[in-house]
């Protein structure tokens, strides 16, 4: 939620008002699909990744505002916690040698802001979690100094009525409470935009939904929270708590998470934008002075600013997300699966193999989502978050015979998906030589069966085997860590250790 908003409190006034103006822009959204006044389909695509202060020790820095000032530009901003940074790269169109080019742009980009935090001691990490943070760090003193951050804080705190309890079992047990949401910004991502058109919609989001388990086992970079080693893929359990607005009453009752991954295939855009307005109440609710109706009536696009800001408060990981850029509208699907990093090289690989796979489900004749249930797909997100890259998951059986079968995802991918990925980056005319190098990293993660995920657990029990205590086994784990992320080269050559 990147909007600039303050607000010193809100009444039962407030809330009506909001909901109010929420069907009017749900009715405002309806109209500009029915008149077919979006943008028309450019192909283009955009990265956001989140990343992490830390120092030459491996422990987090709660500098993100200085930080920011050395760096001065306007593509860098604060996120949740003081020790966050958040990175946006501009649009690209898909095709040629955009992978590359997005390569050095986030390269250039990550070492620039590495070097002006030098001048703080301090470094940019991009991890899914930074294993060296601690419950102490995550509190609301460190919340970044921005009223957006209190206020949703605020929010969430007020709905709940307590203390979150962040209770995750995985290969030990994390049980905790906190006063804040302030857990929630140790979960650190890349966010993937695709912009597509109102009939392709439905497509892409289904498939992004059916692929998220794959991209989870292939890119788990997030084993270590609060010093306990937990899911391959911890983000999603952690952030799914740190927001959770339900008290364990309503958690009985079957009453939604905010964090979800959705509850069924969808045949239009509609669809989720309803669901998020049905489903849950309001956290913020600002109204803008647009009447998105009569703006309509005039001949006019409307901003929709409530519904947008609303979703930016309903974390799905395929969000939908309505722009409106000079005066036309454009929808596009956030796919906010992935954990930042190991390398800008992996994070490439990731969003070549994510838009390949994504093109070429949406255009399969026999979806995907008519061959497999939804549950399956949530069902795999859930086991590729808690395995990782030695997931087994649900997918369906090639030929006519049909049904599900279980199949590891490295096999999965490398007779399957990664020719279907390929295939998709050639209808998105990406460049034989792009295509081939990226996609080659995918391949040999899954042959040599190592992801970020891997090799941080890997690399901290030797370093305990070594004779260090935990912290500092998590400390020596982050600086080797840092060091081959800003060497370059991709996870799976890095060697395993600390030395």
């Amino acid at each position: 939620m990147g909007e600039k908003v303050a607000a010193d409190g809100f009444g039962p006034s407030d809330r009506q008002q909001y909901r109010r103006k929420l069907q009017q822009c749900l009715a405002g959204l309806a109209r500009l699909l029915a008149e077919k006044r979006f943008d028309r389909p450019r192909n283009l695509m955009g990265v956001e990744i989140e990343l992490n202060l830390a120092g030459a020790d491996g422990l987090p820095r709660m500098l993100n505002g200085p930080v920011l000032e050395k760096i001065a530009s306007p593509d860098f901003q604060t996120e949740l916690g003081m020790f966050n940074l958040e990175v946006n790269i501009a649009p690209h169109q898909l095709g040629g040698r955009v992978f590359d080019r997005l390569a050095e742009e986030i390269g250039t980009g990550i070492g620039y802001a590495d070097r002006k935090a030098a001048e703080l001691d301090a470094g940019v990490v991009m991890i899914g979690i930074l294993p060296t943070l601690t419950q102490d760090d995550l509190v609301f003193e460190n919340l970044s100094a921005a009223d957006r951050y209190t206020l949703l804080n605020d929010q969430i705190l007020a709905a709940r009525g307590e203390d979150f309890t962040l209770d995750i079992h995985g290969v030990e047990r994390l049980l905790c409470t906190s006063e804040s949401i302030v857990p929630e910004a140790a979960c650190t991502s890349v966010q993937l935009h695709l912009q597509v058109t109102p009939a392709r919609f439905a497509a892409v989001w289904n498939a992004s939904q059916a692929v998220a388990g794959v991209q989870i086992a292939l890119g788990a970079n997030a084993p270590f929270v609060f010093g306990r080693e937990l899911w391959r893929e911890s983000r999603p359990p952690l952030f799914q708590q740190a927001t959770d607005t339900r008290p364990p009453e309503l958690q009985s009752q079957g009453v939604r998470p905010r964090t979800w991954f959705g509850e069924r295939w969808v045949d239009s855009v509609y669809d989720l934008f309803e669901e998020n307005l049905r489903y849950f109440p309001a956290l913020l609710p600002i109204c803008d002075e647009e009447d998105p109706l009569l703006v309509l009536d005039e001949g006019g696009v409307p901003r929709l600013q409530e519904l947008v800001l609303h979703n930016g408060t309903v974390y799905r990981w395929n969000r939908p997300v309505y722009g409106w850029v000079d005066g036309v509208p454009h929808l596009r699907v956030e796919n906010r699966v992935l954990p930042a990093g190991p390398t800008v090289t992996d994070v490439i690989a990731n969003a070549a193999f994510y838009y390949g796979l994504v093109r070429s489900l949406a255009d399969d004749p026999r979806p995907i989502w008519k061959r497999m249930t939804f549950e399956d797909a949530e069902a795999n997100f859930d086991t590729a978050c808690r395995h990782g890259i030695e997931a087994e998951l649900r997918w369906p059986r090639s030929g006519r015979t049909g049904g599900i079968a279980t199949v590891p995802a490295v096999r999965l991918v490398l007779d399957e998906l990664l020719p279907l990925a390929a295939a998709g980056l050639d209808a998105w005319h990406i460049e034989p030589a792009d295509r081939d190098f990226y996609l080659g990293v995918i391949e040999q993660r899954c042959l040599r069966r190592v992801n970020g995920a891997s090799w941080q657990a890997d690399t901290f029990h030797l370093a305990l085997e070594s004779g260090l205590d935990r912290p500092a086994a998590l400390a020596a784990t982050t600086r080797r860590y840092r060091t081959l992320m800003h060497a370059g080269e991709p996870v799976h050559t890095w060697p395993v250790g600390i030395d």
